[in-house]
């Protein structure tokens, strides 16, 4: 018999594995504590970095991580012990792999996804003024977050189970 997520949507779509998967990787690599923000869009001025990690196999869609220019640089300071003045190749580094293991701790909430669907290499893509479209997702968990007072979002879209 295959491996079918189908019966498991529920639990995969719980927006308790995206707030917990945060908590995790931000307790881990940054040593500090996020807090879950409202519901409303962050105005990310004046340029916004977002980083992509797509999910594959019996579960299709992707991670998506996204914030300020600051905020970005915050956080690959965290990561790395320094200091970025600008938004820098290291820091898009940095903020792709942070979206990397938010991806990671978020599959590995779901047994059955974990072993059954791989990540992309993540793509980071930054600029003014643009948005990422999903055609149709099965389900979209997207949360606010701030870490030292520094806003982001986190979403996992499902554009396919199997």
């Amino acid at each position: 018999m295959g491996v079918s997520l189908r019966e498991s949507v529920e639990l995969i779509a719980d927006p308790r594995n995206l707030d917990a998967s945060v908590e995790e990787v931000f307790q881990t690599m940054m040593g500090g504590q996020c807090l879950r923000a409202g519901e409303e869009a962050a105005a990310y001025e004046p340029e916004s970095v977002t980083a992509v990690v797509g999910f594959g196999g019996l579960f299709s869609g992707a991670c998506v991580f996204r914030s300020d220019s600051g905020t970005a640089q915050l956080l690959a300071g965290r990561m790395t012990g320094m200091e970025f003045p600008e938004l820098d190749d290291t820091v898009r580094d940095a903020f792709g792999e942070i979206c990397n293991m938010l991806a990671g701790a978020w599959k590995a909430r779901v047994p059955t996804l974990a072993g059954h669907c791989g990540l992309s290499v993540p793509a980071v893509i930054t600029g003014r003024d643009y948005n990422i479209h999903v055609q149709s997702p099965e389900f979209r968990v997207h949360h606010f977050f701030t870490f030292e007072g520094a806003p982001f979002d986190v979403t996992i879209i499902c554009d396919g189970l199997r």
